[in-house]
Order: C-alpha cells, then sequence, then structure tokens
C-alpha cells in the first residue's frame, strides 16, 4: 500500500484553507498540512521574482490523484500553480490505511 503526498503551493493562507477544505470535504485528499509563510524565488515571464508563499500537502491514494490535480488547478488563482505529487511507499502502515478509509 502506499500514499500520495501532493505538495502544492499557494498566494496566502487564505487560498491554502480553500482548497484544502474542498479537497477534505470532497474526500479527495484524507488530510492536508498548511505551512504558512514560505519565500519562494521563481522565474515569471522573463523576471526573476520574490514572494511568499503557502505550502498545502495532501494527503491522498494513487487512486484519487488526477481528480485532486484537476479540483486544484479549477479552485487555484495560479495560471500554472506548482502541483508536485509523490508516492510514500513505506512509513506507519495504520496512517496509510486511515488515508485509504477517509478518502474516495
Amino acid at each position: 500500500m502506499s500514499v500520495m503526498m501532493v505538495y502544492i503551493t499557494t498566494g496566502d493562507v487564505e487560498e491554502a484553507r480553500e482548497i484544502g477544505g474542498e479537497l477534505v470535504m470532497r474526500h479527495l485528499a484524507a488530510c492536508v498540512n498548511i505551512f504558512e509563510k514560505m519565500e519562494s524565488m521563481y522565474w515569471w515571464e522573463g523576471k526573476l521574482e520574490h514572494s511568499e508563499e503557502t505550502v498545502l500537502l495532501a494527503k491522498t491514494t494513487p487512486e484519487l490523484v488526477e481528480k485532486l490535480i484537476q479540483t486544484v488547478k479549477n479552485l487555484h488563482s495560479y495560471d500554472c500553480p506548482a502541483i508536485v505529487a509523490m508516492e510514500a511507499k513505506q512509513g506507519n502502515e495504520e496512517f496509510f490505511e486511515w488515508v485509504k478509509s477517509h478518502t474516495g
């Protein structure tokens, strides 16, 4: 069994709460964590940008990743949001079971 950890950056904590809340309410994620005040540096439209962002980390199952990604893209304010899914193959099996039982 595995769990997918989906890393998402948002413009602020309010957007992270809105998206995260939708993911949990729709049972696309068993839970989300929100990390405020992350500093980001990136190229955008030919300019080096510096901004403060908020990270949203969602836990889901492999079967729901594509639907979760599409939902985030539909709700997100960015033109090109960072959404990166990583598979966790090892960990607390009870937690993995909990994620599975709270999604879908």
